[in-house]
């Protein structure tokens, strides 16, 4: 109940305010995307994604999420500047000032997320980032993301293969 209170606070507090809609891949100079860690294919993933920003001249990052239990003397396998952790989220949940500014600052027009269901630090980045064109995989209450690319009904799609169907329709924006 306190946990849900703070949650919607945070929401309303950190919100951005910049209209968002469709653009088309000429109008997106900056973009950031967000993957798990935890699914297999996040290598792959990250490779089509920064081959994706070289194509269409974009500059852009890719974050990642990863709270899996990292045992002492384990390495971590992404950079920790742009690697949200379990130990970067407050009691509630909410991703450190640190991790939410690295992501502000290279204030991207595009906003994506791969990951398959939207966690709060997840939905918490979506709603406080400046982007004015937001895609993800399932819609946020609100309506935050523009274009959503849902799971056929029959197959889940891994992250990779979401992208690939991301960028089919993002070419198409004219």
């Amino acid at each position: 109940m306190v946990k849900d209170l703070l949650r919607r606070w945070s929401y309303r507090k950190s919100a951005s305010k910049e209209p968002t809609g469709l653009l088309s891949l000429k109008a997106v100079q900056s973009a950031v995307a967000f993957i798990s860690v935890e699914e297999q294919d996040f290598e792959a993933c990250k490779n089509d994604i920064l081959a994706f920003y070289r194509t269409h001249g974009i500059k852009g990052s890719v974050f990642f999420f990863d709270f899996r239990k990292i045992e002492k003397g384990e390495r971590l396998i992404t950079s920790i500047a742009t690697t949200v952790l379990r130990k970067d989220l407050n009691w509630y949940g909410r991703p450190s000032q640190e991790k939410t500014r690295i992501m502000l600052e290279g204030e991207p027009d595009l906003f994506i997320s791969l990951l398959p269901d939207n966690t709060y630090p997840l939905e918490y980045m979506a709603r406080c980032s400046m982007a004015r064109f937001k895609v993800g995989r399932r819609q946020i209450p609100d309506g935050v993301f523009d274009l959503v690319v849902m799971d056929p009904a029959d197959k889940a799609l891994s992250q990779k293969e979401a992208f690939g169907e991301i960028v089919k329709l993002l070419e198409t924006v004219k």
